[in-house]
C-alpha cells in the first residue's frame, strides 16, 4: 500500500489533480451563480433560465477540460459524461429560455440527479485514494437529494425555487472548491 502522499501515475485520482484548477473553476462558477441568484431572488423566470443554462454550459465545458487533461484514460467517460450531461442542459436551456417553471423544474431536476449519481460513481473510484473522494461524493449526495426535493415538490413558488437553487450551487461551490484544493495539495506532495 502506497503512503497517501504518493500519486501514482496510473491512479483514478490522477484524471482529476491533473486539472485541479477545472474542479476549482468549476466551484467559482457554481458560487457566483448561487449568489447571482440570491442577490436577484425577484427576477424573472427568464433570467433563471438563462442563468441555469450559462451555469450547466459552463459546468460541462470545465468537466470536459478536466477529462481531457486526466491522467487515466479509463476513468475519463465519467468527466465526459458529466460534460456532455451539463452542455446539453445549458445548449437546450438557452435555446428555448421561454419554457415554464415546471419544465425548467422538471428539467433541472434530471441534470442534478445524472451529474449526482455520476459523482458518486467517481468517488467510488477514488475511494482507496485519500485525495478528496469525500468532497466529490457529499456533492454527488447533494445533488441527487437537491434532485429529489424537486421531483417531490414541483409546485415550489418561484421565489423559494431561486432559494433553493442558489443553495445548492453555492452548497456545490462550496464543495468542487474544497475538492479543487484538496486536489492541489496532493499534486504538490507527489
Amino acid at each position: 500500500m502506497l503512503p497517501t502522499n504518493v500519486l501514482p501515475a496510473n491512479s483514478p485520482i490522477g484524471l482529476f489533480a491533473g486539472r485541479w484548477w477545472a474542479v476549482l473553476l468549476r466551484g467559482v462558477v457554481a458560487l457566483a451563480f448561487g449568489a447571482l441568484t440570491f442577490s436577484w431572488p425577484g427576477a424573472t423566470l427568464d433570467i433563471l433560465v438563462l442563468l441555469f443554462g450559462f451555469y450547466a454550459l459552463l459546468d460541462g465545458g470545465f468537466s470536459l477540460v478536466a477529462a481531457i487533461g486526466g491522467r487515466n484514460p479509463g476513468d475519463r467517460w465519467l468527466l465526459v459524461l458529466e460534460g456532455v450531461v451539463g452542455i446539453w442542459a445549458g445548449v437546450v436551456t438557452l435555446r428555448a429560455p421561454a419554457i415554464t417553471a415546471v419544465v425548467l423544474v422538471f428539467f433541472i431536476s434530471i441534470w442534478a440527479m445524472a451529474t449526482g449519481f455520476l459523482r458518486i460513481v467517481a468517488a467510488i473510484h477514488l475511494r482507496k485514494q485519500n485525495s478528496g473522494e469525500v468532497w466529490l461524493a457529499l456533492s454527488g449526495l447533494l445533488s441527487v437529494l437537491f434532485a429529489l426535493t424537486l421531483m417531490l415538490r414541483p409546485a415550489l413558488g418561484t421565489l423559494v425555487l431561486v432559494w433553493v437553487i442558489a443553495g445548492y450551487a453555492l452548497g456545490m461551490g462550496v464543495m468542487l472548491i474544497m475538492l479543487g484544493i484538496e486536489l492541489r495539495t496532493q499534486r504538490t506532495l507527489s
